[in-house]
């Protein structure tokens, strides 16, 4: 492609060099850098790629997107903008030919419960016929083709040629998961996304969002997209969440609501949960169906009753649903059973926040007669505030609970463990394993 082309959808305040050149592709990281490539320069949290464009230079790229020029042994010409990280994602949007303005993407949002739910919603489409291709945390997939995820919400060049990839394949349908990080770092901006979902807040992610209003705000900011490109977009929202009112306040568009509550839009009753799933009547303006999931725990049924929101937004079919939602057997890593022939039950969850882990535990005694023991840790190099709280929802929900490590990354175990024990007080009984 052309590079004037490209820069047409950009606001660009200055130019250094010629603009008479093809672009190949669109790179961020030195190290990956092809030739004829536009190297975009982005301050990040340890590094600033301004300081490698020399090396990007004698790798193949001869154009650089910069907010400051930079002095050059070489001739390179430098774009430069306001705001390199939304230049990246425009940028991409359009090398790619604009994916999401022929797909139909379905962004899922929130502190919990984002993977499982954009794996119902999946399985509903699919259900529906569609193709569909998925990107979330633990893996993305074009149609029936599984491949490796690098993180919850990718890149935008690699966000953008996924997509674009999908297209090719035959996708009409995305359902991918939206994080706050990825909304702040401006990874989707320009997209067009079909509906949004908003599973739920709480604490997490402060060790980045300065606040937890401006974590809300980052939620809020991709709501606020999907009717900003698309005027048949809709959200859907969780009216149970203590947020609910103040979000759709803000909102222009479309609002769907869901909850246990009658005043929800879709709402279940006669919940009932045990260890081999959950069953609910779920009541919809379009009809009421029971629901008989394999997946268990309350927290289930709020993702089910997402899921079902966003096919009654679609316009589906009540059992077309109910079909899709009864076959998904479950998800990995979202209370997820191990069975090896024990004569106890094993369960493996992705619980992060404080909010995830006593909704887990709280299941966990659903489905269990006998002693409930929990192995758990946090992760490094993330917000340390929420760790003494988990550590005494740890010891107040479980019989026995074992504290170990769980991906400490630059951090010391020993310090993340210290700093869950000061939440741990009274009589409770734990031991310590930093070794997991």
């Amino acid at each position: 492609m052309d590079l004037i082309s490209l820069l047409e959808h950009l606001e660009v305040k200055a130019i250094r060099g010629s603009c008479d050149r093809e672009v190949s592709g669109i790179a961020y990281d030195s190290r990956q850098v092809q030739s004829d490539q536009i190297f975009v320069c982005i301050r990040g949290f340890h590094h600033d790629g301004h300081d490698f464009l020399e090396e990007a230079y004698h790798r193949g790229a001869r154009v650089a997107v910069v907010e400051t020029f930079c002095e050059l042994t070489e001739e390179m010409t430098q774009i430069q903008v306001e705001d390199s990280r939304l230049a990246l994602a425009l940028l991409s949007n359009a090398f790619y030919s604009f994916p999401t303005r022929k797909l139909k993407v379905v962004g899922v949002t929130g502190t919990n419960g984002k993977t499982t739910t954009t794996y119902l919603v999946e399985a509903i489409l699919r259900e529906a016929g569609y193709t569909t291709g998925l990107i979330g945390t633990i893996k993305n997939k074009i149609g029936d083709r599984e491949l490796e995820t690098v993180r919850t919400t990718p890149e935008a060049p690699d966000l953008q040629g996924l997509l674009s990839r999908m297209l090719l394949a035959g996708v009409d349908q995305v359902v991918m998961e939206v994080s706050s990080h990825a909304v702040d770092l401006k990874r989707t901006a320009g997209m067009v996304f079909a509906a949004g979902i908003f599973t739920n807040i709480s604490r997490d992610h402060l060790d980045y969002h300065a606040s937890f209003a401006a974590y809300l705000d980052c939620k809020l900011r991709f709501l606020k997209q999907v009717g900003a490109y698309n005027e048949h977009g809709f959200v859907v929202l969780n009216a149970d969440d203590r947020h609910a009112t103040y979000i759709r306040d803000q909102l222009k568009t479309e609002v769907i609501t869901y909850g246990l509550q009658a005043g929800a839009d879709i709402h279940a009753r006669g919940m009932e949960v045990d260890g081999e799933g959950a069953r609910f009547t779920v009541e919809t303006p379009a009809g009421n169906c029971g629901i008989n999931l394999q997946l268990t725990g309350i927290f289930n049924i709020y993702n089910a009753l997402a899921a079902i929101a966003l096919g009654y937004g679609y316009g589906l079919d009540l059992m077309t649903v109910k079909g899709a939602l009864e076959g998904l057997e479950g998800v990995p890593g979202r209370f997820e059973r191990v069975d090896c022939g024990q004569d106890f039950t094993v369960i493996v969850d992705y619980a992060h926040t404080p909010d995830g882990l006593e909704n887990i535990l709280r299941a966990a005694r659903e489905i269990n007669d006998g002693e409930l023991i929990l192995v758990f840790g946090c992760g490094g190099d993330r917000d340390c505030e929420k760790r003494p709280v988990m550590g005494r929802i740890a010891v107040s929900h479980s019989d026995h609970c074992i504290v170990t490590s769980d991906n400490p990354r630059s951090e010391d175990p020993l310090h993340i463990i210290q700093q869950i024990e000061t939440g741990i007080t009274g009589n409770n009984t734990y031991e310590v394993f930093p070794d997991r």
